[in-house]
C-alpha cells in the first residue's frame, strides 16, 4: 500500500489548505483513509478518517468542524479540507490506510508525509 501527500504550504492564520492522498497499486473501494500529524517534538497525532466504502467520517475533537477528509474513489484519492488555519496546526501532516472501515482501522505505514506551515 503506497500513499503519496500533497499540497501543504505556508498559510496565513485563518486560511485553508486542501491536502491530497494518492493511492497507487490498489484501489480504494474499501478502505480506511486515515490524517495524521505530528508537530516538532510531538507524538503524531490522529486527526480524522474516512470509510471509502460508505463515506463515513470521524474526526478528532481538536479539528472538528474545521478540517473535513473526503473520498474521490474513482481517482484513488483522499482530501483534507482544513480552514480557520491556526499556527498550532503547523506539522507534517500523513495519510494512512488499512483495509476495512474507521472502526476496524490497523494503520501502521506512514509516507514522507507534507508540511503544513500556518504562521500567526
Amino acid at each position: 500500500v503506497q500513499l503519496v501527500e500533497s499540497g501543504g504550504g505556508l498559510v496565513q492564520a485563518g486560511g485553508s489548505l486542501r491536502l491530497s492522498c494518492a493511492a497507487s497499486e490498489f484501489t480504494f473501494d474499501d478502505y480506511a483513509i486515515g490524517w495524521f500529524r505530528q508537530a516538532p517534538g510531538g507524538e503524531r497525532e490522529g486527526l480524522s478518517c474516512i470509510s471509502t466504502s460508505d463515506g463515513s467520517t470521524n474526526y478528532t475533537d481538536s479539528v472538528k468542524g474545521r478540517f473535513t477528509t473526503s473520498s474521490d474513489n474513482a481517482k484513488n484519492t483522499v482530501y483534507l479540507q482544513m480552514n480557520s488555519l491556526k499556527p498550532e496546526d503547523t506539522a507534517v501532516y500523513y495519510c494512512t490506510a488499512s483495509a476495512g472501515d474507521c472502526l476496524q482501522a490497523d494503520f501502521g505505514s506512514w509516507g514522507q508525509g507534507t508540511q503544513v506551515t500556518v504562521s500567526s
